[in-house]
Formats: structure tokens, C-alpha cells, sequence
């Protein structure tokens, strides 16, 4: 029997989990799907990451509206994929907030990317129906940008390509909390279709320079105290460094898309086979490695077709 692709084959449903990280602070987890942040201020709430759909984000506000009655006036995106924002018009804020770059992606590949994602993942894109069209931000910024909740700081900052060329975190000072998109991961393979693995790891080092004491990643649990976040900011790292190496000395020698799938499943599956999502993530990362080796800096734009002709060269 032919191996499902991507993961059109997981249907089954998650159990999700809101844990509260710090004062006014939450985690949205759920088994490793993509996760949500909640960011309560003296007069309103901030949410980082949408989901998928509006009926995905719907679980978030429940979540939300167990703890505060205030407000939803921010909705902050870490970066533009599908399975992170189209769920934003759910939570009816004022403001939708990304990096400058990570909206240049929604023009650049944001429909292409909507498509891929649908066919491969289609548990998660369930209640499709209700997305009203690409997810833009009414609010940008170049670097750094810095909203009040009240008297609460939140600072959105650009530290470093990683996952995508726009990624971004949110550190909320008060309690040394970070929410850092798919930068870091706990318990869970990163994927790499769009990153940049050169920069990955120097990102990381940017990261632990803030000294988090807690970190809500894009996909796990919440990490709480220092010995667990810099614990899965060097097992992030490691995910990371073992994908792409087998496949710089294949690319290196010459070798094929086939073999450096090869040279990474023999150097990952011993130690993140067991890792959320890692079947899932795994050809894209393979393919997003072969084309950086080989000197390809910007990833190319994925697309349902080139998904299934990636697919039929790995599989030999």
C-alpha cells in the first residue's frame, strides 16, 4: 500500500490544551497541530497565530473567553502560512498585524500556498467554507513595532530568517515570555519547505539572547523555565543542522533529490522519527535543503502540482 502523502491520511481529531504560561498568558496546544497565543492587556486580548479556518479559531476564543471577557483588538502573525492566518477573521480584531516581509509573501505566493496546504493537510482545512479569502494585515512594520494593552508592553520584532523569510516573535517583558512562531519547536519536526538553514540556527542564538523563561512554540507544549527552553531551542537546532548536512555532502558530490531523501532518513529517523508531524514535514525539508545547497537562496514557490511531482521523485 502506497504511503499517504503528506498528511491527507491524519484525520483523526486532536485533544487541545490551554495552558496558562504566565500572568495573562496562554498556550493554545493541540497534539502537535499549530499552536495560538493569548496575550491578555489591562483592556483587551492579543492572539498570535489564527488557525487554519474560522472553525479551528473558533476553539481559541471558547479558550479565551473561559478566562477574560475583554476584548479581542489584536491578531499578530508570525508569518504568512496558510495554516497560521486564514482562520483570522474569526476573532473580528481591529488589528492584523505581520512583518513587512511576511506580507510580501502573501503577494508573492499566498494563494499558491493556500492550495498546497489544503491537499496536504486536509483534517486541518476542514470548515473551509467559512474562509472569506487570503488573510492581509491591516498593520505592518519593518523591524520592530511595539503595542500597549493598557500598561502591558508587547514587542513584535524580526530577530532572524528561520522558517520563513518573515518571521517574527512576541516578547511580552513583564514575565521574560516569548512566543516565537515555528522558529522553535518542542516534541515536533520543523518544517523546512520555506526556511533558510543557513540563518536557522544564528536566529536561534537571537532567541536565547532574550533569556526566556518561557516559550510558547509554534507546535508542542509550552516551554516553562529556562532548562526547558534551551532545551528545545538546541533540539530545534539539532532537527535543523541533521536535515541539511547529509544533504550539502550529497548535493556536494553530485547526487540526487533520491539520495540526499536517503541520507537524511538515515541521519533523522534514529532521532525525531518519533517527532509530530515528522513524516509530514519531511520531503519539503529534503527539497528545501537540495535547492539551498545547490545555491537556490530564496525558496521557490510551492505549488499543489509541484507537491505531487516532489512526492513521485522521492518515492523512486
Amino acid at each position: 500500500m502506497a504511503k499517504a502523502f503528506a498528511s491527507q491520511g491524519d484525520m483523526s481529531e486532536k485533544t487541545t490544551s490551554f495552558t496558562e504560561i504566565g500572568a495573562g498568558l496562554y498556550a493554545f496546544t493541540a497534539e502537535g497541530d499549530p499552536n495560538s497565543g493569548v496575550i491578555i492587556g489591562d483592556d483587551s486580548v492579543m492572539i498570535i497565530e489564527a488557525q487554519a479556518t474560522p472553525r479551528l479559531a473558533q476553539k481559541v476564543i471558547d479558550c479565551v473567553r473561559q478566562v477574560t471577557d475583554k476584548p479581542i483588538s489584536h491578531v499578530v502573525l508570525t508569518h504568512y502560512h496558510a495554516v497560521r492566518v486564514l482562520g483570522a477573521s474569526a476573532f473580528g480584531a481591529d488589528q492584523i498585524v505581520m512583518s513587512d516581509a511576511a506580507r510580501s509573501m502573501v503577494v508573492e505566493r499566498g494563494q499558491e500556498d493556500w492550495d498546497s496546504e489544503f491537499q496536504r493537510f486536509p483534517r486541518l482545512f476542514e470548515g473551509h467554507e467559512s474562509i472569506p479569502g487570503l488573510t492581509w494585515p491591516t498593520t505592518t512594520f519593518s523591524d520592530e513595532m511595539t503595542v500597549y494593552l493598557g500598561k502591558r508592553k508587547v514587542v513584535i520584532k524580526q530577530i532572524g530568517r528561520a522558517h520563513t523569510a518573515g518571521d517574527s516573535v512576541i516578547w511580552v517583558p513583564d514575565s521574560q515570555t516569548m512566543f516565537t512562531g515555528d522558529i522553535v519547536e518542542k516534541h515536533s519536526a520543523c518544517y523546512c519547505g520555506d526556511g533558510y538553514f543557513g540563518e536557522w540556527g544564528q536566529t536561534l542564538d537571537n532567541v536565547k539572547a532574550y533569556d526566556p523563561q518561557f516559550i510558547a512554540p509554534g507546535r508542542g507544549d509550552a516551554l516553562v523555565g529556562r532548562a526547558a527552553v534551551i532545551e528545545a531551542i538546541e533540539l530545534t537546532r539539532d532537527f535543523v543542522d541533521s536535515t541539511y548536512k547529509p544533504v550539502a555532502q550529497v548535493a556536494a558530490s553530485g547526487g540526487s533529490l533520491k539520495e540526499a531523501w536517503d541520507a537524511v532518513r538515515a541521519e533523522c529517523d534514529p532521532k525525531f522519527k518519533d517527532y509530530a508531524i515528522y513524516e509530514h514535514c519531511l520531503p519539503f525539508n529534503v527539497a528545501r535543503a537540495y535547492d539551498e545547497a545547490r545555491g537556490i537562496a530564496h525558496p521557490r514557490i510551492w505549488t499543489a502540482e509541484r507537491d505531487l511531482d516532489m512526492w513521485a521523485a522521492l518515492q523512486g
